[in-house]
C-alpha cells in the first residue's frame, strides 16, 4: 500500500530534529517533520478518519490506514492556551478527504502565547510503515506532497506477555493531563521493560506504548487512571511509569503533588463577559483619565506572495520595501515628538541590522519569497524576545511585529487604510503596535485599554508622549466587552470601570474638566519655586532617561534632574559605550539642564536586564540576583570606565553621583574607594555620591548609610515590590502593588529619621514622586526633594505650594497607622480635596 502525505497548509519545512522541544525532535513520538505555518487553517494531509481532537484545540490526529496514525500538532506548548485560539473544525468518527479543513487558528490570540508556532506532523502509529520524505526543508504550498509511506503494517497481537499481573491506581498531577509530549515520553520508557502496560480511565483503556491510543483516552488533569502490567519486569516498569507521571516530567504541575496525596485540581478559570458596574484592574501605562466608549478596529493585513520569483527578484523586492521603509520612519521621526523620535530611531536601526536582514536574505535564498522570508525571521525573533525574563525586554516583541508588518505593506505597494474611530472612543485591544498608537486620531481617540502589553513599552510611551490615557495588563476579559459599551479609564487608579451609571459619568468628567484647569494653572506657574505655604523648600526635579528629555523638563518647570537613568547608554547594542561617549553624553544633559542640579545614577543593569558585552548568567530569580551596583563592583573594568566619564562631565557643573540597589554599608564603602582612586588619576575633586535607597535592608540602615553618604534618595517602585514580596513585572500580583501600602511609607518615614540624624537630605525619585496623593505625605514624612516625571513636574510644584508641612505631618502620623493602601489614599484624598 502507497499513501502520498500531503501539506496540510502553506508553510516552511523543516526537519523534525529542528523543532524545539525534546520529545518530538528526538523521535520519542515517531518519525514525520515538521512545518512553520504561513496560513491559519490546518487541512488533512491525507485521506483518513478522525481518532482524536483534543480538548485544547491544539492537535488532530487521524487514521489513515490500520495501524498507520499522524498527529498535527499545532504550536508548542499550545495545551496550556486552554482551546483559546484553536476552533476545531471535524469531530471524532468522522471521514476526511485530503485537504479538508481540520482546525482554523486564531495568530492573534497564539502569537507570542505559545512556545513557537511550528507544527509537527508524526507518524505516531506507524509499525510495519516506511516513511520517505519528498522535502526535507524548504517553502510548500497546501496540497504538496511532503513524501510517500509504504507498507501493510502489522496486525495486533492479542497476546499477553507472560509473568505476574500488577496494578497501580493514581491520580495525573500534570496541569494539561497525559497530552502528546509526556505520553511520547512514558511509551519510550515503557518499551524499556518487559512488560506490557495499559492505561485505564474508567471503562476505557489504551497501550501505553501507543501515543494515538493515549490520545484518544484523553487522561486530564486530577484524572484517576489505573495502570496494569503483566511481565516479568511488571512491579519495575510500574515503579518507574509510575514516579513519571507523579514528577510530571518537566510538564507544567497545577500544585504540589506526591503520589501518596490526592491531586486537588484548582477550580476552573472561565473567563466571563465583565457586568455593568464591574472594574478591571491593569496596569498604568499612560496617566490620566477619561470617559469613552469601545472602539474595536480590525487591524488590515495585506495579501502576501507566497510563491517565490526566484533568488534574485525576491532579493531586489526585499530591499526596495526596506528602502521604501526606512524612508517613511525617516520623514515620521521629522514631526514626531522627541519619544516618537527615539522609538523611530530604534526600529531605523533594526532595519539597518546585518544579522535580522542577512537571515531573511537566507530564507530567500533557501526559496521562500521576500513577504515569506521576512515574516518568518521576525516572527521568531518577537517570539524569542516574548521569552526573556525581563519585561522590559519581552514587550520589544511589538516593535518587531510592527515593522514586519509595515514592510509587508511596502512589499505589496500599498497603504493599509486607517480606520476611522468614532468621537470619544476608547480603544481595546488585545495588544498594540508603536505605529498604530502614533496614528492615532486624538481628536476621537481618548483613551487605550488592552488586554495584554506592559508599561514599559514603546506604545505605553507612545501613549505617554501624547498625553493618552492607557491602561494594560487588563486580562482577557477585557476582549469579551461588547463594542460601544461606556467605560471609565482611570489609568491613574489602575482601572477601568465598565458601563458605569450615568452619575459616575458626570462626575468623572467634571473631574476631568477639573484637572485639565488645574492642569493649565500649574503649567503658567511651573517655574515658581518649589516651597511650601509656610516657606519650607521642597525640591522639584524631573527623571530623565535621555538628552532629548532634557529640554521639555526644563520647559515644563524641573529644578534638576534627580535620576538620569544612564542605562540608555548602554542597553540595546552590541559594544559598551566607551569613555569619551559617555562623558559626551553626560556632559550635554547637564548642560541641557543650564546649570541646574544633575544627580547620575551609576548602571543599573543585570540578569535581568542582559547585554551581550556583559556575560551574566540567567538567574532564577534576577531581581534577588547581580543587578545595580552589585554589577559595577563585580566588573570593575565597567564601573571604573563609567565613573572616570561622569568625573570628566562634573568639572565646572552641578553633578552628583547616585548609587543603586545598594543595601550594605560594605557596598558604599568599596564604590567610594573605587571613585576616589579614579578621581586621583584624573588629578579631579570627587562629586558627592548618594545611594539609592531600594530595599529593606537600606531603609532599615539609613542611619547607617547616611553616616557615610552625601545623600538618600528613594526608589519607591522598587522599594514596593521588596517590601510586600511582589514581582511588579508579574500580572497576576503586579495589580496589588502601591506604594502607598502602610508598610512601604514606614520603610521611607525610616529612611528619613536616619538621614535627619546625620543631617543629610532625602529624596525621592521613584513613582510616589509623580503621585498626587503621595506628594504631602512624603513631606510629612520629612521628604526635602522630588524628581517626578517630567509630566508631572508642574502640578506636583504646584501641589507642593498648596500645602503646610505641619498639616502634612499631621497627614503622615494618621496614614503610618493605616490599615492598607486603600485607606491611606482616602485620607490622602480627604487632604487634597481640603486644601484651599
Amino acid at each position: 500500500m502507497v499513501l502520498d502525505l500531503r501539506a496540510p497548509m502553506d508553510g516552511w519545512i523543516s526537519p523534525l530534529a529542528e523543532v524545539p522541544d525534546d520529545a518530538f525532535a528526538g523521535g520519542l513520538l515517531g518519525p514525520g517533520l515538521a512545518i512553520d505555518p504561513l496560513a491559519d487553517t490546518v487541512c488533512a494531509p491525507a485521506a483518513g478518519e478522525v481518532l482524536a481532537v483534543h480538548a485544547a484545540g491544539h492537535a488532530v490526529t487521524l487514521r489513515l490506514a490500520p495501524g498507520l496514525d499522524v498527529l498535527l500538532h499545532f504550536g508548542l506548548e499550545t495545551v496550556r492556551l486552554g482551546g483559546e485560539g484553536f476552533t476545531p473544525l471535524v469531530r471524532v468518527g468522522q471521514r476526511v478527504a485530503a485537504g479538508d479543513p481540520l482546525l482554523r487558528v486564531d495568530p492573534g490570540a497564539v502569537v507570542g502565547r505559545a512556545k513557537s508556532l511550528v507544527m509537527p506532523i508524526i507518524l505516531i502509529e506507524a509499525e510495519g510503515w516506511q516513511w520517505q520524505p519528498a522535502i526535507s526543508q524548504g517553502l510548500v504550498a497546501k496540497g504538496d506532497v511532503l513524501g510517500r509511506i509504504t507498507g501493510a503494517g502489522v496486525a495486533e497481537s492479542g497476546a499477553e506477555a507472560s509473568g505476574e499481573a500488577l496494578s497501580r491506581t493514581l491520580r495525573v498531577p500534570l496541569a494539561h493531563g497525559l497530552h502528546a509530549r509526556p505520553s511520547a515520553r512514558l511509551a519510550a520508557r515503557a518499551r524499556e521493560f518487559a512488560a506490557k502496560v495499559r492505561v485505564e480511565k474508567g471503562e476505557a483503556s489504551a497501550a501505553i506504548t501507543s501515543p494515538s491510543a493515549m490520545l484518544r483516552l484523553g487522561v486530564g488533569h486530577g484524572d484517576t487512571i489505573r495502570l496494569l502490567a503483566h511481565g516479568s519486569e511488571a512491579r519495575e516498569a510500574l515503579d518507574t511509569l509510575s514516579e513519571m507521571i507523579a514528577g510530571g516530567m518537566g510538564e507544567f504541575l497545577a500544585v504540589s503533588e506526591t503520589l501518596a496525596a490526592p491531586v486537588i485540581a484548582p477550580p476552573a478559570v472561565a473567563v466571563s463577559a465583565p457586568q455593568p458596574g464591574d472594574r478591571l484592574s491593569g496596569v498604568t501605562a499612560a496617566t490620566g483619565m477619561a470617559v469613552g466608549h469601545v472602539w474595536r478596529p480590525r487591524r488590515a493585513e495585506p495579501e502576501l506572495a507566497a510563491i517565490s520569483k526566484g533568488e534574485a527578484a525576491e532579493r531586489a523586492l526585499l530591499d526596495e520595501a526596506l528602502a521604501g521603509l526606512r524612508a517613511a520612519l525617516t520623514a515620521q521621526s521629522e514631526t514626531g515628538t522627541p519619544q516618537q523620535k527615539a522609538i523611530l530611531s530604534a526600529h531605523l536601526a533594526l532595519l539597518d541590522d546585518e544579522e535580522l536582514v542577512g537571515e531573511a536574505k537566507a530564507a530567500i535564498a533557501a526559496g521562500a519569497s521576500a513577504a515569506m522570508g521576512w515574516r518568518k525571521v521576525l516572527w521568531a525573533q518577537a517570539e524569542a524576545l516574548r521569552q526573556l525574563p525581563d519585561p522590559r525586554f519581552a514587550e520589544r516583541a511589538g516593535d518587531l511585529l510592527d515593522l514586519e508588518l509595515r514592510l509587508q505593506w511596502q512589499l505589496c505597494g500599498e497603504e493599509p487604510e486607517a480606520p476611522l474611530p468614532p468621537h470619544g472612543a476608547i480603544l481595546v485591544a488585545e495588544d498594540l503596535m508603536p505605529s498604530e498608537v502614533a496614528a492615532l486620531d486624538l481628536s476621537r481617540v481618548v483613551g487605550l485599554a488592552t488586554a495584554r502589553g506592559g508599561p514599559t513599552s514603546h506604545v505605553a510611551i507612545i501613549a505617554a508622549s501624547r498625553g493618552l490615557p492607557a491602561l494594560v495588563a487588563l486580562g482577557e476579559g477585557l476582549m469579551l466587552v461588547s463594542e460601544g459599551t461606556p467605560l471609565v479609564l482611570d489609568a491613574d487608579g489602575c482601572a477601568l470601570e465598565i458601563a458605569p451609571e450615568a452619575h459616575r459619568l458626570v462626575s468623572v468628567r467634571a473631574m476631568i474638566e477639573a484637572r485639565a484647569a488645574r492642569r493649565a494653572a500649574a503649567l503658567a506657574s511651573a517655574h515658581e519655586e518649589g516651597r511650601t505655604r509656610d516657606g519650607t523648600r521642597i525640591e522639584v526635579f524631573a527623571n530623565l532617561g535621555k538628552l532629548s528629555e532634557t529640554a521639555p523638563a526644563v520647559a515644563g518647570g524641573a529644578e534638576g534632574c534627580g535620576l538620569l537613568r544612564t542605562e540608555f547608554l548602554f542597553l540595546d547594542r552590541q559594544s559598551a559605550p566607551d569613555e569619551d561617549e559617555q562623558t559626551a553624553q553626560y556632559a550635554a544633559i547637564a548642560d541641557a539642564l543650564e546649570g541646574r542640579p544633575l544627580i547620575i545614577r551609576l548602571l543599573d543593569i543585570g540578569g535581568d536586564k542582559p547585554a551581550p558585552y556583559l556575560p551574566i548568567a540567567p538567574e532564577e530569580n534576577p531581581a534577588m540576583g547581580l543587578r545595580g551596583l552589585r554589577v559595577g563592583l563585580a566588573r570593575p573594568d565597567v564601573l571604573a570606565t563609567q565613573l572616570r566619564a561622569i568625573l570628566r562631565a562634573a568639572q565646572g557643573r552641578r553633578v552628583k553621583i547616585m548609587a543603586p540597589m545598594v543595601a550594605r554599608v560594605c557596598e558604599l564603602r568599596e564604590l567610594q574607594g573605587v571613585a576616589a582612586a579614579q578621581a586621583a588619576l584624573l588629578g579631579v575633586d570627587l562629586p558627592e555620591i548618594g545611594v539609592m535607597v531600594e530595599t529593606p535592608a537600606a531603609a532599615v540602615m539609613a542611619d547607617a548609610l547616611a553616616a557615610q553618604c552625601a545623600f538618600l534618595s528613594i526608589g519607591t517602585n522598587d522599594l514596593t515590590q521588596y517590601a510586600l514580596a511582589m514581582d511588579r513585572g508579574n500580572p497576576a500580583v503586579a495589580a496589588g502593588l502601591d506604594g502607598l501600602d502602610p508598610s512601604v511609607l514606614r520603610l521611607i518615614a525610616q529612611t528619613c529619621a536616619g538621614g535627619a540624624r546625620h543631617g543629610k537630605w532625602v529624596g525621592v525619585c521613584g513613582g510616589l514622586a509623580s503621585d498626587p496623593l503621595a506628594v504631602p505625605i512624603l513631606i510629612g514624612l520629612g521628604v526635602g526633594e522630588l524628581s517626578a516625571a517630567p509630566a508631572m513636574v508642574a502640578e506636583i510644584k504646584a501641589l507642593v505650594r498648596s500645602v503646610d508641612v505641619a498639616d502634612c505631618r499631621s497627614l503622615a502620623a494618621r496614614v503610618l497607622e493605616a490599615d492598607g493602601a486603600a485607606q491611606v489614599r482616602a485620607l490622602a484624598a480627604e487632604f487634597i480635596g481640603g486644601l484651599a
